[in-house]
């Protein structure tokens, strides 16, 4: 089943995001809403000088810091939780040989996440298509990344854009999750600019992990493409990943879920809770014990009032 992207929602999904109200959990108590207080949550990853994760660090060891002031934390774990996740596949012409090779890594994501994970599938050209909404079938996501009708362009701004929108819509798990896979530069997503999508990524608070299969015979778009999706990358705390062949691509994805499902939570209320709409710069700091480490969280937030939720972005055909 095919939605095509509504894009008089597009517009409407970057306008709309802004900085929520919160829950209050005390530990083994009921949750307590509120809309007084303010609170950030960050999906911290932590490597290791080869690369491996860590994830044995007491809270202790942390610091989180708002425009280089210290912010008291008010949460820490880590757990395997599960999470809202879009896979985004480009289906442009140029993934024509690339897709049925691609469609198996997509798989083999879904097979190393979380059981309880809810997933969907965009496929996108020169336009994005909700080829399966939220599901744990796993039958079902088959079925979607196997529908390769390559052709046309890349709108890969314009599909992450919506992608967010429908997660905001119609996620049911509070840890978003999109994995974007694509060969190219974008060439087609007239209506979202890069500046816009990255002010939407951090206001969504969604993790993107991408997939670039550049070539290097094309070496202006590739470098055009790598900017886009390292921003991407940094801006919400994900990664990306170059792999040198279509099998490399194969060992990724999993390694996606392994890091996904090893991640520290972090939350904390901004002591400064002026709504003012600046940005707010963040960094996550470990003590000298970890010397060394790579840290990846989201680098940021504009500080602006929970917005309503949109309407979906997909329409039904």
């Amino acid at each position: 089943m095919l939605h095509r992207l509504n894009k008089k929602w597009l517009v409407a999904g970057l306008l709309t995001a802004g900085l929520a109200a919160v829950v209050v959990r005390a530990q083994d108590e009921a949750p307590i809403f509120t809309t007084e207080i303010r609170e950030v949550t960050l999906h911290v990853s932590v490597l290791d000088k080869t690369g491996k994760l860590v994830t044995n660090i007491p809270k202790s060891a942390f610091k989180v810091l708002e425009d280089n002031v210290e912010q008291p934390i008010k949460l820490f774990r880590r757990e395997d939780v599960p999470v809202s996740m879009g896979i985004l596949v480009d289906n442009s012409g140029s993934m024509n040989d690339k897709r049925s090779r691609v469609a198996a890594a997509a798989l083999a994501l879904v097979k190393a996440s979380n059981p309880d994970d809810e997933v969907f599938i965009v496929n996108f050209n020169d336009d994005p298509y909700l080829d399966q909404s939220f599901t744990h079938d796993s039958k079902k996501l088959e079925e979607a990344l196997s529908r390769i009708d390559a052709h046309g362009g890349t709108a890969m701004r314009n599909a992450i854009s919506g992608a967010i929108t429908y997660m905001k819509t119609d996620a049911k798990l509070d840890k978003k999750v999109i994995v974007v896979v694509t060969d190219g530069n974008d060439n087609a997503s007239g209506e979202t600019t890069l500046e816009q999508l990255l002010r939407q990524v951090r206001d969504s608070g969604v993790l993107v992990y991408s997939i670039g299969l550049l070539s290097e015979e094309e070496a202006r778009e590739a470098r055009a493409a790598k900017r886009a999706l390292n921003s991407l990358a940094e801006t919400s705390g994900g990664f990306t990943y170059y792999p040198k062949d279509l099998a490399e691509v194969e060992r990724i994805t999993p390694e996606i879920a392994h890091e996904i499902r090893n991640q520290y939570t972090i939350v904390y209320s901004p002591l400064n809770d002026n709504l003012d709409g600046s940005f707010r710069k963040i960094k996550v700091e470990l003590n000298s014990q970890y010397k060394g480490a790579t840290v990846r969280a989201k680098n940021g937030y504009y500080a602006t009032p929970a917005a309503p939720k949109s309407s979906s972005l997909f329409n039904k055909p």
